[in-house]
């Protein structure tokens, strides 16, 4: 079964910055895209940013990008998201899991997955 460990999140002002990390267990990490889902109280999740296996081809969401920078370590089974310039809205919690698919204009959420517990970002303005 895939288990995933998110951590790496905070409370910061707005203008700084987190890196969280995701260590992935129960599949083969290097051959899998990954990517960064988030959820604020009250709304729906929403796909962030994913990464496929080969650790060139990205997405970010419009309001992340020039902000946010996704990588992975495939030696370490851990994916990473360098986030920058926080703001107010980007507060969330943040997950990590295996997209139904992750193309540079789009990532799809996985129909089924073992979520984690996820991390918390707390931006203060």
């Amino acid at each position: 079964q895939v288990q995933v460990v998110e951590s790496g999140g905070g409370l910061v002002q707005a203008g700084g910055s987190l890196r969280l990390s995701c260590t992935v267990s129960g599949l083969t990490f290097a051959r899998t895209p990954i990517g960064w889902f988030r959820q604020a109280p009250g709304r729906e999740r929403e796909g962030v940013s994913c990464i496929n296996s080969d650790g060139f081809n990205t997405y970010y969401r419009d309001s992340v990008k020039g902000r946010f920078t996704v990588s992975r370590d495939n030696a370490k089974n851990t994916l990473y998201l360098q986030l920058n310039s926080l703001k107010p809205e980007d507060t969330a919690m943040y997950y990590c899991a295996v997209p139904n698919y992750c193309v540079n204009y789009e990532i799809a959420p996985p129909t089924a997955f073992n979520w984690g517990q996820g991390t918390q970002v707390t931006v203060s303005s």
